[in-house]
């Protein structure tokens, strides 16, 4: 269940690529290795003769369901479960047969909020909440590992996005200058009044 490169862009970069935390795999463990002792107990302490063996059988089938329900669904959840931050955005995927994906542009991303609880902070991972513009509005990542660190890279990459994508102070007066005054934008500058272009910018029609 790895995650699939065809779902990136041809320029995305990854920047991190993480599941939830392993306590997530503790339960499921236990629940394991409980009906493995289990199992083997009853088969040593069950009677011989037809009615221990019938009576062990039972057991094993339902020492086995209870490791499908709390082992192995669980660790099947916790493979298809993905939080991926690349360059662009924040993508989100999650299901075992049934597969979701929510893409979060980091352009959209209001605001991030991370909480720990004590146990979590033992373990080292805690929750991430990310506020977008939208209208599902708000993602919660639970049992994210080095959940300060994440955080922190996924403002990191906000700022670096908008400073990619963004004017400076400069260069939006120099646009609004030409402008003003007619004349053509540099080339590389789109076009802001929907006439026609000449030379990489726009033209004042000849009536105006």
């Amino acid at each position: 269940m790895a995650f699939p490169d065809d779902v990136l862009t041809e320029d995305e970069q990854v920047v991190l690529h993480l599941r939830p935390h392993w306590r997530t795999l503790v339960r499921p463990a236990l629940v394991l290795a409980l009906a493995v002792a289990a199992l083997v107990a009853a088969w040593i302490l069950l009677p011989a003769g037809d009615a221990g063996r019938i009576a062990g059988y039972l057991v094993t089938g339902l020492l086995l369901a209870l490791v499908l329900v709390f082992s192995l669904v669980p660790y099947l959840r916790w493979r298809s479960t993905h939080y991926l931050f690349t360059d662009e955005r924040v993508l989100l995927q999650w299901g075992i047969l049934n597969r979701e994906r929510r893409d979060i542009p980091l352009a959209r991303i209001n605001d991030h909020a991370m909480r720990q609880r004590v146990v979590e902070r033992i373990f080292g991972c805690g929750t991430l909440t990310i506020d977008s513009v939208g209208d599902r509005g708000q993602s919660v990542l639970v049992d994210v590992p080095r959940v300060g660190q994440v955080q922190t890279t996924l403002y990191e990459l906000a700022e670096a996005h908008h400073d990619r994508h963004s004017l400076g102070d400069g260069e939006m007066r120099e646009i609004l200058t030409d402008m003003r005054d007619g004349r053509p934008l540099r080339s590389g500058r789109p076009a802001r009044d929907g006439g026609p272009v000449r030379d990489g910018g726009p033209v004042r029609d000849a009536a105006s």
